[in-house]
């Protein structure tokens, strides 16, 4: 983990979860134990926090669109590969940031990197940007071919223990999600917030047995989004 900038330097309330990053490794942050590899296709994210009056803190997160050839339909924080003109992890996730939302890049404030983190199924080598939105702007799908929708999600409402489960990827493997906003946020995403969650102490109680499969806990979010939509 490198802090970009002093933990004082943020918000209070995101004091804890800065400190709470200060000595975390890979296996806090991942449920597979697959090494690092040294030729891994470079990626970053920026995971976005900003605050609202009206919802307090939230996180930036992207629908990913359905007809993509990876990830479709998956929700998750924004990034993407790095180009060549990348000086480095933080201009990628705020170029890609800015390409798929909307985010103005002079509005945010890089504060940490996460571990490099190895997401098997796309082979990419990941470096999370913790970052704080410090002037918010209004934030759209740009390009809807790559991205379905955005949201700013409340750490209320994934901190809620009626919006958190866990799924069951076909393959067998189990791991945390939230239903939230009419998404379901799992996979590598739903990890990285859950452990966050901890790490910055907003987590509260919620039923780990309460396990769906995913094609089931994928309806019922987009179910969801159809009653609020209707209503």
């Amino acid at each position: 983990m490198t802090y970009l900038r002093p933990p004082e330097s943020a918000p209070t309330w995101m004091h804890p979860l800065l400190h709470g990053i200060r000595d975390v490794d890979i296996t806090t942050l991942l449920r597979h134990r697959v090494p690092v590899p040294a030729d891994g296709r470079r990626a970053a994210v920026l995971m976005l926090f900003g605050e609202d009056t009206e919802h307090g803190p939230d996180v930036l997160l992207v629908e990913r669109a359905t007809t993509l050839r990876q990830h479709a339909g998956q929700v998750a924080f924004p990034g993407g590969g790095t180009d060549p003109d990348d000086a480095d992890a933080v201009a990628t996730a705020l170029r890609e940031a800015e390409e798929e939302a909307g985010v103005e890049p002079a509005g945010v404030v890089p504060l940490a990197l996460l571990p490099n983190l190895f997401v098997p199924p796309s082979g990419f080598v990941v470096t999370p940007v913790i970052a704080h939105w410090e002037r918010p702007v209004a934030v759209h799908a740009v390009d809807p071919a790559e991205t379905a929708a955005v949201v700013r999600v409340p750490l209320s409402a994934l901190a809620d223990p009626a919006n958190r489960l866990r799924v069951r990827h076909p393959s067998g493997l189990v791991g945390p999600a939230f239903s939230v906003a009419g998404l379901l946020v799992w996979g590598f995403t739903g990890g990285l917030l859950s452990a966050l969650l901890d790490l910055g102490g907003w987590a509260r109680p919620w039923d780990i047995t309460r396990v769906r499969d995913l094609g089931e806990a994928w309806s019922a979010a987009r179910a969801g989004r159809q009653e609020v939509a209707g209503s």
